[in-house]
């Protein structure tokens, strides 16, 4: 019974003692035990209970932690006291330094664009007044007489000139075919007319692909040579440079350039080369450019208004009256001597055409620009191609820059033609571009390594109607004839049919297309549209529309929304 008494009074106690207490003094004070108070063993020598003395040091510590709050609490407050006091008269000197040292800077820099801004406002404005006249009074370069029609001499074909056509390529696979399809369809004498397809490709199934098309066309008559350089460097340059190096070039005035997605018309050389006629200082004959791929979304209808501006306006109003424009790098003949005379094609830049033009302007030599010759191209379809292109075009011309600017000052030229090839065009949409050609600027200006980047733009190898109906008529005569006859030249294609057999045997997968994510583009978006929002809460509704429209301009551009996807 004493056990059960003891495990009773530890363990399962219920109730407590209750005192009560009456001010009344006609009662007394009673005090009643609780239930088991009877059970329960008088044990004095029994110590704290474990849990008390827990939350003893629990209020302990949570006088501690109090002591220490106030003390930090005491100190910050100390501290913002002392800040305060200290700020007036910091912000007081900042702002007397920022004054002194940053606003002056700032303001000239902001005072340089804006008279950047007028004279190009000002270069715009004189162009299309140009563009407006050159239409009203039908002024264009004209042939006078039949160049080609001689009535003294005799023997078919001796007054038509020698030409040699080059073709630069590198890894162009989607359109090489149309390419020399096209040039070796040229309306010309076969013994006055070279082809030369100068391939950089690196990779071997595209070199025996190019190999294979240009012994065929060899096969049928055509005068077509295929190079390609052991030691690949200068880029294009390099490439031009060392085609124009062979010892049969010599026999031949003048040079016609095509890129690999350029499908000239036959007449091409007949409407370009007589306008060198009984025009010694006549340099270059540029033609313009048509796209085959305009409509394929907003990216490629936006280039063609932007390249549109720069061919009808920039380049026939400056070949009229200035006799002077940048070389396109393509779709133009060349008088090889300008080119010998002004140095022939360096490689100190990327834009090795725009070097060669400021070379040969600055040697006297006069340039032309035909509005109506047009020869079918190809532009980006995809942002991604399109920035690296506009990269390489906006960071070689300052590098250009650097190494021309002395010969432009010293130059016995006038002084609006010196300060013509140093400044460009923009428009709404290059607005957009401005990341990505103000950083190539700078790279290029400084030199910087992605000054020197070479990127081959990504064709897509789309052609026009009349080029698919061609194909589609070659192909039917192609099988009611018999194949050529092939000789010991051709031992090469066996390897070239084989590879042929092993791409058609096994069926790609389809490559999967997404959008990427600019991120440059979608922080300038952010900035611009709060910089809107901003405006129009502060009432300034003509910055409103143009910072909206601008930020919805790079906001599109920034998600990828105006190009192809990229694979």
């Amino acid at each position: 019974m004493a056990k059960f008494s003891r495990w009773w009074g530890k363990d399962t106690r219920k109730g407590t003692p209750v005192v009560v207490t009456m001010e009344n003094p006609n009662f007394s004070v009673v005090e009643i035990d609780g239930p088991d108070a009877a059970f329960r063993p008088v044990d004095k020598d029994r110590g704290k209970n474990a849990r008390q003395f827990t939350w003893v040091l629990l209020l302990k510590a949570h006088q501690a932690v109090g002591c220490l709050s106030w003390i930090g609490n005491f100190l910050w407050a100390l501290l913002g006291t002392i800040k305060k006091r200290m700020d007036a008269q910091a912000v007081c000197g900042l702002v007397g330094i920022s004054r002194r040292l940053l606003a002056p800077p700032i303001q000239s820099v902001s005072n340089f664009c804006v008279v950047l801004f007028l004279i190009q406002s000002a270069d715009r404005l004189i162009l299309c007044l140009g563009c407006f006249w050159i239409k009203f009074k039908k002024i264009k370069p004209r042939i006078q007489g039949d160049p080609f029609n001689s009535e003294d001499l005799e023997g078919s074909g001796y007054e038509y000139p020698m030409v040699l056509i080059q073709i630069p390529m590198c890894n162009e696979k989607e359109v090489y075919e149309q390419s020399i399809s096209a040039v070796c369809q040229m309306d010309w004498p076969k013994d006055h007319l070279l082809i030369q397809v100068l391939d950089d490709s690196d990779d071997q199934s595209i070199q025996l692909l190019i190999e294979g098309e240009v012994l065929r066309w060899s096969q049928k008559g055509v005068n077509i040579i295929y190079r390609h350089r052991l030691v690949r460097t200068g880029y294009k340059a390099g490439n031009l440079k060392s085609a124009m190096n062979c010892d049969y070039v010599k026999q031949y005035e003048f040079v016609a350039i095509f890129d690999a997605d350029f499908q000239p018309n036959p007449d091409f050389l007949k409407l370009t080369v007589p306008h060198f006629k009984d025009n010694p200082e006549l340099g270059l004959v540029q033609a313009r450019w048509s796209f085959v791929n305009k409509d394929e979304n907003l990216l490629t209808r936006l280039q063609n208004i932007n390249l549109c501006f720069h061919f009808e306006v920039e380049q026939q109003v400056n070949g009229v009256y200035l006799n002077f424009f940048g070389f396109n790098g393509t779709a133009g003949v060349w008088r090889i001597k300008a080119l010998e005379d002004s140095g022939g094609w360096l490689e100190r830049t990327t834009v090795e055409d725009m070097d060669i033009a400021v070379r040969a302007h600055l040697n006297g030599w006069k340039f032309i620009f035909l509005n109506d010759v047009r020869a079918l191209c190809e532009v980006p379809e995809s942002y991604e191609a399109y920035k690296k292109q506009q990269h390489r075009w906006h960071s070689g011309p300052m590098q250009l820059f650097r190494f021309c600017l002395p010969a432009i000052i010293t130059s016995k030229h006038s002084p609006c033609t010196k300060i013509h090839p140093i400044y460009s065009p923009y428009l709404l949409f290059e607005n957009t571009m401005s990341v990505t050609k103000f950083h190539a600027m700078v790279s290029g200006l400084f030199q910087l390594g992605s000054s020197y980047e070479w990127v081959v733009t990504k064709k897509a190898g789309r052609a026009s109607e009349p080029d698919l109906l061609a194909a589609e008529e070659r192909e039917s005569k192609a099988m009611n004839h018999p194949p050529l006859h092939r000789g010991v030249s051709e031992s090469g294609l066996s390897e070239l049919n084989r590879f042929k057999e092993h791409q058609e045997s096994g069926p790609k997968p389809p490559a999967k297309k997404m959008n990427k994510i600019y991120k440059k583009e979608l922080a300038l978006a952010f900035l611009l549209l709060t910089a809107a929002l901003r405006s129009l809460l502060s009432a300034q509704g003509v910055h409103f529309y143009f910072l909206l429209f601008q930020g919805v301009s790079f906001l599109l551009v920034g998600l990828d929304l105006i190009g192809e996807q990229v694979s």
